[in-house]
C-alpha cells in the first residue's frame, strides 16, 4: 500500500472486535502481548482461503505493534485493540495512554521514514542496531501503511492498515 493510511473515521471500515484492558494489568506480563497476538491475528485470518497462513504471517506484524505498545506505555489508563475490515483493507488500531509530548511531536508519523521515533521511558521505541526504525521494515514487508498519532490530546494510537489480499510472497 504506497497510498497513506486512509482516515481512521472512514465509514468504510467495519468493526471486527475490541479489546480493552488497563494498562497495569497489561504491562504486569509480558505473555499478554503473545495472547493479544494470537486472538487479534486468528480474527484476521477469518475469511480468507487460508486463514492459517494469512494469520500466522500477519502475527508477526501483530506482534511487534504490540510489544511497541507495551514498551511506550507508562501512564496509567486503558489500552484498547481493535480489529476493522474494509473490502480490501484490515485495520488494526491501538491506543493508550501517553506523553503529551511524545503524541504532539510525532502525531502523524508515517512509516517509511527512517527517523529515530523515542518512545515514552527510556531508550527508543523500536530501533535496529543500524538506527532504522523497525516500523518502516514492517511495512514493507507486509505492505502495509503504519503510523502514530496523537490520540486527541488523550495519549497515543499505532494504526497500521495491511491489505486483504492473499499473495504475500
Amino acid at each position: 500500500m504506497e497510498q497513506e493510511a486512509a482516515s481512521f473515521d472512514d465509514h468504510a471500515f467495519a468493526p471486527m472486535v475490541s479489546l480493552e484492558l488497563n494498562v497495569a494489568m497489561f504491562k504486569s506480563r509480558w505473555q499478554f502481548c503473545d495472547r493479544i497476538t494470537e486472538y487479534l491475528s486468528d480474527i484476521l485470518g477469518q475469511g480468507h482461503s487460508d486463514p492459517a497462513r494469512y494469520s500466522n504471517f500477519l502475527s508477526v506484524a501483530t506482534n511487534e505493534l504490540i510489544e511497541l505498545a507495551f514498551r511506550s506505555t507508562s501512564e496509567p489508563g486503558r489500552i484498547s485493540f481493535s480489529l476493522y475490515r474494509s473490502a480490501t483493507v484490515n485495520r488494526l488500531r491501538i491506543a493508550f495512554p501517553g506523553e503529551e509530548a511524545f503524541g504532539r511531536k510525532y502525531a502523524n508519523a508515517r512509516s517509511n521514514e527512517s527517523q529515530p521515533v523515542p518512545g515514552a521511558g527510556s531508550g527508543y521505541l523500536v530501533m535496529k542496531s543500524d538506527g532504522t526504525v523497525l516500523l518502516s521494515d514492517l511495512a514493507a514487508i507486509f505492505r502495509a501503511t503504519i503510523r502514530i498519532e496523537n490520540d486527541g490530546g488523550q495519549g497515543i494510537q499505532i494504526i497500521a492498515d495491511f491489505p486483504s489480499t492473499e499473495d504475500f510472497q
